[in-house]
């Protein structure tokens, strides 16, 4: 653990025997929670006192350990003789606050809303359920859309807290109410788009255009990089318009199928998501109209998209060196200016919106976002 303000200050944390096989921080930045091996159990160190807290029989699952936002409560999935259990801790002392058993088969996932009032939890895709929990552990609600064929894949809560969207199997997004935890709607990503009201912005390869004057021998680094990297920009489709759909292989685990991912825009406006069965496609959609809005298809397929945690821009990388970014005003392919082979699969947002973390397998950089004089 390193110090961003005193350089000479760096901790080091040896688990020993156990192991260690995650590692992540308490929201106030002062603990550092590790999982040991075979999930046996998480260590909660104090790096102010030095403290040790342990934490028993957590489960190894997508999404074991979750956090309100505030940054008051943490919530743990456990598992213990063949049941799930989920243990509700106080973050400032590491005091349990509830204890209380799931009504599910293999508990997949847990999830708070922002809010802190309501804890989602998710059964494995094998049977569709989520339940809804409060801080004090009673049952709000539960919700199944269909039974007998794959579940749930994935989930989002809008930042207002007032819409839960789930991901499912079947190529859909359903969106339930804090309300009754009902739903009030639901998304479909079919392979054609007919309606005339959608935009679809299509990704188009150019190839640079050189003026001969400029060309000198050897060609500087800047001119030799755009001259062999493919520019692309986006144009507008015209509808109806047929995406790239991948039929997935039936007979293999995991199947590449149904709705992997899933964002909420920051001023709750908008939603996007991926259908894994069309790779190359983000689906933005209008929370206020409950309508689709905007499709974008890229030439590669969709590895990553991040909104803009301050307004409602969604970033996209798709595992070559440009980074995508679209928001209500139109859409933009930006080249990062990196050099050699950079291929992008994941970006992070700095929490002002200033600048963003573009990594790939080895490397990762920075970029700065030039933010217009108003």
């Amino acid at each position: 653990v390193w110090s961003l303000e005193q350089p000479d200050w760096h901790c080091k944390i040896d688990e020993g025997s156990a192991g260690l096989v995650a590692s992540c921080w308490s929201p106030d930045g002062r603990h550092i929670l590790n999982t040991t091996e075979f999930h046996l159990r998480i260590t909660v160190w104090s790096l102010c006192t030095k403290s040790v807290s342990y934490i028993k029989y957590p489960k190894a699952c997508q999404q074991g350990i979750a956090f309100t936002k505030d940054g008051r409560y943490m919530a743990v999935a456990e598992r213990r003789d063949c049941k799930d259990f989920i243990s509700i801790f106080v973050c400032s002392d590491w005091q349990l606050l509830r204890h209380f058993d799931t009504e599910t088969q293999d508990l997949f996932g847990i999830e708070w809303a922002p809010n802190g009032c309501v804890l989602a939890v998710w059964d494995t895709c094998l049977e569709y359920k989520i339940l809804l929990y409060s801080l004090d552990g009673r049952l709000l609600s539960t919700y199944r859309a269909y039974e007998w064929s794959l579940g749930i894949k994935s989930i989002a809560w809008s930042p207002s807290s007032q819409f839960l969207a789930i991901g499912s199997y079947d190529e859909k997004v359903r969106i339930l109410n804090h309300v009754t935890w009902k739903k009030i709607t639901e998304f479909e990503h079919p392979a054609t788009i007919a309606n005339t009201k959608t935009i679809v912005y299509k990704e188009v390869e150019k190839s640079p255009s050189v003026e001969t004057e400029r060309l000198s021998f050897p060609p500087t680094r800047a001119l030799a990089s755009s001259l062999f990297s493919t520019q692309s920009k986006y144009d507008i489709s015209q509808v109806p318009v047929s995406l790239q759909y991948i039929k997935p292989v039936a007979d293999r685990a995991n199947p590449k199928m149904g709705i992997g991912m899933l964002a909420f825009s920051p001023d709750n406006c908008f939603l996007a998501t991926k259908n894994d069965n069309i790779p190359n496609a983000v689906w933005i959609w209008d929370i206020q109209k409950l309508k689709l809005f905007v499709v974008l298809e890229q030439l590669c397929a969709i590895q990553s998209f991040q909104w803009d945690p301050r307004q409602p821009r969604l970033a996209v990388c798709t595992g070559n060196s440009k980074v995508y970014l679209w928001s209500p005003a139109g859409c933009v392919s930006v080249q990062a200016p990196v050099e050699g082979d950079f291929q992008i699969v994941s970006l992070s947002w700095h929490s002002s919106g200033d600048s963003m973390a573009l990594l790939s397998k080895d490397n990762f950089c920075v970029c700065y976002l030039e933010r217009e004089e108003v």
